[in-house]
């Protein structure tokens, strides 16, 4: 379709009062200087167009005026001279700021040119010029940031710190006191060839050498004041007598919780287990005159020796019970040992000299082969024959007892404050930590502050061993205290202080002071890095009532030694068998020992969910057995072997669903079907394992004796040659036991 063409009548009137504002004038190159083109816009399609629109000028030459005339006329034209030389002023503008004057397209004159944009609307100068992007300037800035703040880590010097350094100190520790990195510090410690991890503890001249590596200064810690008053009786004005304490040592069963009930009439022995005593147990006994004698009544049986030990250091004088009946043996041998160490004197006590084959003089006669002598053979030792069953003696035992205590001229300070030893410690439901003390100076009162050991706390409640409440524990009294934050550990020492903050004082700096024996540094070398470790170990966790039997079973265990087998005591602590327990034996593949405790209801059921063991013993040299036993079944079984015959193949035949069958003589001995088997070929070992069949004229038999031929087939082989020797030999396994 023809694309219809609307022309409009153009007429031209040059006057002053135009009602159209004309165009800037345009010359045409072509055309004479003089020339003037008046233009009209085509408002439909935007295009200039030279020619007129006009039907009258279709062919005619271009409408031309006069320059003289129209100047003369409009004065809007004058300005002719000032028009060309602002275009050249243009050109030479754009020539100078490398801009192009590039020739523009017919279709592209003014449409693009007279529209405005945001580029020419903020900068009109620049239109041309592409500007930098948002993204850009960050990335510049990020870059420039980055490289600031590493001039600036490099400039910036190291902080020298002072670091303070105790005795014992774990790394942890160490590298948060130097602001370093504990990553950092054990790899040093390996450098120096020590193997170490983050909760390992070192010892004070360590710390200080690494902290000189690292660039501070140590600065040793200064001991803060923990001197405690110990009471010295020398120095004191106000002494007063005390009761002796006196220790009952013996061998086991030989009768001395016996011999404690008839002095004081009470029956302990029923109410134990196995018929042995297990724990420490201290006594006071009223003798005439109002005196007392505080007995502490030790295990006889050779698991308890730290308990005997313990007992010899803190008494007085030491009472060696020997059976007449049975004569010196080794725990007597043992607790005269330990008396003597003790530099304590002795009185030996013949007991059960009711029975018929009581011999006293034997036993005489063997103690002084220990320096024993008694009195009738000019010694000084005191001898009384007993009967804690008839109760013959006893006073006389006292009488011998108070006698030995008034040569010792025993006395003590009632003004100061109480000093004492930590006997047992145990774990009371309801009640908490229970320790039994026995106070050697000073008066207890209710309410006084103390430490012991690592532990400390307030008393609470003072319970003497007949089970009354008291306000008070006079020196040479066994009290039972309440209100420690912790189980005491038999052996301590136990001083009353001032207030709260002196025994938590204390008590904190023996915790960090205290070397750990279970994070020791280990220096790695060659062999031990790749050294092969057979040894099975069998994970152990014991739970018993009290502090002293957890003591003693540690140390039976530990003695047990073998080569091939390791008995480990992951955990051992006082009282119930609790969730905890159960969940470390149940990540450590361990075996949970009770010795007289039980465990709660919630360890119980998990226990049973996780198939956990838990061993309940009452008597401790079942708890050995039972370790020793367990040992016994890691060992591997002692296996021998024993030939039972020999054969010679001497042909190879092939026998269809059977395969290669060895045509042999037996030489030696005879061979079984099933058993043990090698074939021998040239001196070397080609084939281990067992006979399959044996063939005896085309049927399967059992045994072959010497001198027969048979047809042998080994299992899983068929590589059989002339005379190869086909050994046969039967294991036999035993097993063995620690």
């Amino acid at each position: 379709m023809e694309k219809k063409i609307f022309k409009k009548k153009l007429t031209i009137s040059i006057s002053s009062s135009s009602k159209k504002k004309l165009d800037s004038p345009k010359f045409s190159k072509g055309k004479d200087k003089n020339t003037l083109i008046v233009e009209k816009k085509n408002l439909r399609s935007g295009i200039s167009r030279d020619r007129p629109k006009s039907k009258n000028f279709k062919n005619k030459p271009n409408f031309q005026l006069k320059s003289s005339s129209i100047f003369n006329k409009n004065p809007k034209f004058v300005n002719k001279d000032y028009e060309k030389r602002k275009l050249a002023e243009q050109r030479a503008t754009k020539k100078a700021k490398g801009i192009e004057d590039r020739p523009k397209s017919k279709f592209f004159d003014k449409r693009r040119e007279n529209k405005l944009t945001l580029s020419k609307a903020l900068n009109h100068d620049e239109i041309s010029e592409k500007s930098r992007s948002l993204a850009s300037i960050k990335r510049a800035k990020k870059k420039e940031n980055k490289t600031n703040e590493i001039g600036n880590l490099e400039t910036q010097k190291q902080i020298v710190r002072d670091v303070k350094v105790p005795e014992i100190i774990t790394i942890r520790e160490l590298a948060n006191r130097m602001a370093e990195q504990a990553s950092s510090v054990i790899k040093h410690l390996l450098s120096m060839g020590v193997t170490a991890t983050i909760n390992h503890s070192i010892d004070s001249d360590t710390a200080e050498y690494l902290i000189k590596e690292f660039g501070h200064n140590p600065v040793r810690e200064s001991k803060i004041d923990i001197k405690i008053e110990k009471n010295k009786l020398e120095d004191s004005e106000n002494l007063k007598k005390r009761s002796p304490i006196v220790t009952v040592m013996g061998h086991v069963d030989h009768g001395k919780t016996s011999l404690l009930d008839a002095l004081k009439n009470t029956d302990i022995v029923s109410s134990e287990h196995g018929g042995i005593t297990q724990h420490i147990g201290a006594y006071q006994v009223n003798v005439e005159n109002n005196e007392k004698i505080t007995f502490i009544d030790t295990p006889g049986h050779a698991a308890f020796t730290e308990m005997r030990a313990r007992g010899s250091k803190l008494t007085d004088l030491v009472v060696l019970v020997v059976a007449g009946d049975d004569g010196v043996k080794t725990q007597t041998v043992e607790a005269i040992k330990h008396a003597k160490s003790a530099n304590v004197p002795i009185i030996v006590a013949i007991n059960k000299c009711d029975l018929p084959n009581s011999d006293p003089q034997k036993i005489k006669t063997q103690l002084m082969e220990h320096q024993l002598i008694a009195e009738e053979f000019s010694g000084d030792t005191l001898f009384v024959e007993v009967s804690a069953k008839t109760k013959k003696n006893l006073d006389k035992l006292k009488e011998s007892i108070l006698l030995q205590a008034e040569l010792l001229d025993l006395k003590a300070d009632y003004q100061k404050k109480a000093t004492g030893v930590i006997l047992e410690s145990k774990i009371d439901i309801g009640r908490g930590p229970i320790s039994t003390v026995i106070i050697t100076n000073g008066v207890l009162y209710k309410g006084d502050y103390f430490i012991s050991g690592q532990t400390w706390g307030k008393i609470r409640a003072l319970i003497n061993d007949k089970g009354n409440n008291l306000n008070e524990a006079q020196p040479s009294m066994p009290i039972e205290i309440l209100g420690m934050n912790g189980v005491g550990k038999a052996g301590d020492d136990f001083i009353v202080v001032d207030n709260e903050n002196k025994a938590k004082e204390i008590s904190n700096y023996r915790k960090e002071n205290i070397k750990s024996e279970k994070n020791t540094l280990v220096f790695a070398t060659q062999e031990s890095a790749f050294k092969d470790n057979k040894a099975k170990e069998m994970n152990l966790i014991i739970k018993s009532d009290v502090h002293g039997s957890s003591e003693a079973i540690k140390n039976s265990i530990s003695n047990i030694t073998h080569a091939e087998v390791i008995p480990k005591i992951i955990h051992s602590e006082v009282g119930l068998i609790t969730e905890t327990d159960v969940s470390l034996a149940k990540a450590t593949n361990a075996v949970l020992i009770a010795f007289n405790v039980k465990p709660s209801k919630e360890a119980k059921k998990m226990a049973e969910i996780s198939k956990i063991q838990i061993k309940n013993f009452n008597v401790i040299y079942e708890v050995i057995d039972f370790v020793k036993s367990s040992l016994s079944g890691l060992l591997k079984p002692d296996v021998k072997e024993k030939i039972i015959g020999s054969a010679e193949v001497q042909e190879v035949f092939k026998v269809s669903k059977v395969g290669k069958v060895a045509g042999s003589k037996v030489t030696d001995g005879e061979i079984n079907q099933g058993c043990g088997a090698r074939l021998i070929r040239d001196g070397k070992i080609v084939y281990t394992g067992k006979i399959n069949t044996i063939f005896r004229e085309k049927n399967e038999a059992k045994k072959v004796i010497a001198g027969l031929e048979c047809g042998v087939t080994l299992k899983d082989f068929n590589d059989y040659k002339k005379k190869d020797i086909i050994e046969a030999y039967n294991t036999i396994s035993t097993e063995r036991t620690i």
